[in-house]
């Protein structure tokens, strides 16, 4: 892990596209602004591992509705071949 020391107004860079500015120190709290291209998704930790979990949550439960649509489907396909 890197550790950085920053004042307030200065600028970190990752790689040639990532820039985070010291915005605010106040106390035990700081504000950063992210510039991103729009294809590099950034997010708070508590975001990120929410969507990680819905994700995985959501990849389970694939199996369950893959079934249900495939089911569905032939229902579709032997009231066709009946007509």
């Amino acid at each position: 892990m890197l550790i950085l020391t920053r004042k307030s107004g200065e600028m970190i860079a990752i790689g040639d596209d990532v820039k985070v500015y010291i915005q605010e120190i106040r106390g035990n709290q700081v504000k950063i602004g992210i510039k991103a291209p729009p294809d590099v998704t950034v997010h708070r930790e508590e975001v990120y591992l929410r969507i990680q979990e819905e994700n995985r949550a959501a990849a389970l439960a694939m199996p369950d509705h893959m079934k249900a649509a495939f089911d569905q489907l032939r229902k579709q396909s032997a009231a066709q071949e009946k007509k």
